[in-house]
């Protein structure tokens, strides 16, 4: 995964509303994110795969970052 692709993965979280990070459910929220991400960059199907993996593992660190924004 080019550092490209993460800062287009995490400009996505930060500029997203936190009610729509908070509500999805880690399926939907996965997939929105990797579609909101491939509406800013090219990626084929192995480079979705390693994102969506790499969503997966931060999706504790995405919603914690939604409820701080939310709490502010």
């Amino acid at each position: 995964m080019t550092p490209t692709v993460l800062r287009q993965l995490w400009s996505v979280v930060e500029t997203t509303q936190s009610n729509t990070l908070l509500k999805l459910d880690d399926a939907h929220l996965v997939q929105w994110l990797l579609k909101q991400t491939k509406l800013k960059t090219s990626l084929n199907q192995s480079e979705l795969d390693i994102l969506s993996d790499y969503i997966r593992s931060r999706l504790n660190l995405i919603r914690d970052l939604a409820e701080n924004r939310q709490a502010s």
